[in-house]
């Protein structure tokens, strides 16, 4: 999952299955898990101090040079939060215009024409992700399976009501952040909107935007066009100037 505006989540969650209660909890889990680094937090420790250069990191950071687990966390959930995406193509459009209904100056027309797709009453994608960072307000079920195998934020919180419902990330530089969905099961955009188009099931915790009035699935009916439109408004979400951001780079790098 990208971490872009990963502050601006509103239950504050973290994980696809939100099952960590902030960035603090969330960042110390990947150090342990056997799939990941498989790391101890005292053998983490130990090697930290052997360094010559985190204890004067931490002094700075801190007032002392002790380096312990609280720290540890508050210092990765404090990188996490700077990472803030304010500088895409869609943002600079939207900071010279009174609303984002109207075309954008700096956009294609395929890229306007996307907008107005993604906006749209038809698709309602803005109905969860609809506020200029993209991010929606809490987990969704978008309809992957109409059974779900993975229980996702109902086998976090043990209510039914909750299964097949995973986190919900924000949009920006989603093309540049392949693979999709909680499982990685697309490989690109236009994979996506394919399932959004017409590959959605009926799961009993559907997120309501993909239900018509009458209780049917939504299909969206796009034309070729259409998708491609679709997909470069999302392209215009890509925030070149975060990516390329030395404060961001690698600090271990000549």
């Amino acid at each position: 999952m990208a971490l872009a505006n990963a502050r601006f989540y509103a239950n504050a969650r973290f994980f696809w299955d939100e099952r960590a209660s902030g960035l603090e909890e969330q960042v110390l889990e990947p150090i342990q898990d056997h799939i990941e680094m498989g790391l101890s937090l005292d053998s983490l420790i130990s090697r930290m101090n052997k360094t010559d250069y985190y204890p004067p990191l931490f002094s700075n950071a801190f007032g002392n040079n002790e380096i312990t687990e609280s720290k540890i966390a508050l210092s990765l959930a404090q990188f996490i939060r700077s990472l803030i995406s304010f500088n895409s193509k869609y943002d600079i459009a939207r900071s010279r215009v009174a609303n984002s209904s109207v075309n954008f100056p700096n956009f294609t027309d395929s890229e306007n024409r996307g907008k107005s797709l993604f906006f749209s009453d038809r698709l309602a994608c803005g109905l969860c992700h609809g506020t200029d960072a993209f991010i929606a307000p809490g987990p969704r079920n978008n309809g992957l399976e109409a059974i779900s195998t993975d229980l996702g934020v109902g086998g976090n919180s043990g209510n039914p009501s909750n299964n097949g419902e995973f986190k919900v990330g924000s949009l920006k530089n989603i093309g540049i952040s392949a693979p999709y969905m909680h499982d990685g099961r697309f490989t690109n955009l236009l994979d996506v909107v394919n399932h959004y188009n017409d590959g959605v099931q009926n799961h009993p915790n559907l997120s309501p935007p993909l239900r018509l009035a009458n209780g049917q699935i939504r299909r969206l009916n796009l034309t070729n066009t259409e998708k491609n439109d679709l997909i470069a408004f999302l392209h215009t979400l890509t925030d070149d100037v975060m990516i390329n951001d030395e404060k961001f780079s690698d600090p271990f790098s000549e």
